[in-house]
């Protein structure tokens, strides 16, 4: 037999074909990729949410900052004017007759237990929650000029007066009528009707005329008052600043539909504090020819020149600065903790007027509330910023 033929009984035996493995995941594999797609899916939320969280805050903060600086550049503005043409010494801080067919009204203080207009630079209505801040200004070139009044006045729709035909005194001009000396009568403001003839200023009720009804309201003997133009009506600049619902709010002589109803300027702004910078020196040591200075804050008019007698007219005399404050807050408000439902953008509300300014005057710090009324968030909710500002009554120190 050939020994390289293999006989068939030693023949091995045919190879069967090897299962293959079963395609697909193991249920190990499988949560093993769940649980990495949720932690993925955690992280990925948690960015997110913090993102817009980031978002939120840096967009609140710049809704403060941008209505904040706007609220306190609009009110600035107006102090810096304020004063310009009411800064006499009879006329500042004179308890003053004023109708308007626009319905503004001067602010209102009580002064000897009674309740009297001041006209002035600044007046400011105190409370417990956002003051009411009125700044007046006239705009006649003139500026504090003036002229005497002649004959006695007991009513009527015009007034004579020492000079023939004032130069700057012309129709719809705003007079303001100051007794001389100041003896506690009333001044009186009217709107010329029309430009002086001779020596007469008329002040006769007519469909332009808004600041008078054809009388002053008042009386005045012959040579005991003086005559101070404001300027041109449609420039009369009587603005009162307030706050209410998270708005700032103005009315304003010169604004049209904005006499009776105050309008809304900047909105979430939260509280508006104001403070008079007044000089109390006594003695030779006040010298207003020479200056006013600031030398104590106080949020209410004070019996500045110690004549016994609060928001005196003398008082309003002494007011070289004002310092006002607007709290800002974000337009949107922040999610409460889940856990205990209550809000930490804000814990403590904060405090106005702290720092010293002078260094030499102790500060009167101001804390206000910040709830908004209608509003059904907490106020802890929103982040908040205050503006600051003191602004010098320039026309006080312009004085004749």
């Amino acid at each position: 037999m050939n020994p390289l033929v293999t006989s068939p009984a030693r023949r091995a035996p045919a190879m069967l074909p090897a299962i293959g493995r079963a395609a697909g995941f193991s249920i190990v594999e499988l949560m093993v990729s769940v649980v990495v797609g949720l932690l993925a899916i955690m992280f990925a939320t948690r960015l997110i949410v913090n993102a817009e969280q980031n978002k939120s805050v840096s967009l609140g903060g710049s809704d403060q900052m941008q209505n904040g600086m706007l609220a306190l550049f609009s009110i600035n503005n107006d102090a810096a004017q304020a004063g310009w043409g009411v800064n006499d010494d009879l006329v500042v801080g004179c308890d003053t007759v004023f109708s308007d067919t626009d319905d503004y009204e001067l602010a209102q203080i009580t002064r000897g237990g009674l309740s009297v207009s001041p006209l002035a630079a600044v007046v400011i209505a105190n409370s417990a929650g956002s003051d009411q801040v009125s700044l007046y200004s006239g705009s006649a070139l003139s500026g504090v000029g003036s002229v005497r009044v002649r004959s006695a006045y007991a009513g009527g729709n015009s007034i004579d007066i020492d000079t023939p035909a004032p130069f700057g005194f012309l129709k719809d001009d705003v007079i303001v009528v100051a007794p001389e000396p100041r003896d506690g009568n009333k001044c009186a403001l009217a709107q010329l009707s029309a430009s002086p003839l001779a020596s007469v200023l008329s002040f006769g009720a007519g469909s332009t005329a808004r600041f008078n009804a054809g009388t002053l309201g008042s009386t005045y003997g012959a040579g005991k008052a003086r005559v101070y133009n404001l300027g041109p009506a449609r420039l009369l600049s009587f603005h009162t600043w307030s706050v209410q619902n998270g708005v700032l709010l103005m009315r304003a002589t010169n604004l049209a539909g904005a006499g009776a109803a105050p309008v809304s300027v900047v909105d979430n702004i939260v509280a508006l504090k104001a403070q008079y910078g007044l000089d109390t020196r006594v003695g030779l040591a006040f010298d207003p020819s020479a200056g006013l200075q600031v030398t104590q804050w106080s949020n209410t008019m004070i019996d500045a020149d110690g004549d016994g007698v609060a928001a005196g007219a003398g008082d309003f005399e002494r007011v070289a600065a004002v310092r006002i404050a607007v709290v800002a807050r974000s337009k949107n408000a922040e999610k409460a903790d889940p856990v205990t439902g209550l809000c930490s953008a804000t814990t403590v509300a904060p405090t106005m007027f702290a720092s010293r300014a002078p260094a030499t005057v102790a500060a009167v710090p101001v804390s206000v509330a910040l709830t908004v009324t209608g509003d059904a968030t907490d106020w802890k909710c929103y982040r908040y910023r205050v503006f600051e500002t003191i602004v010098p009554i320039r026309n006080a120190g312009w004085r004749p």
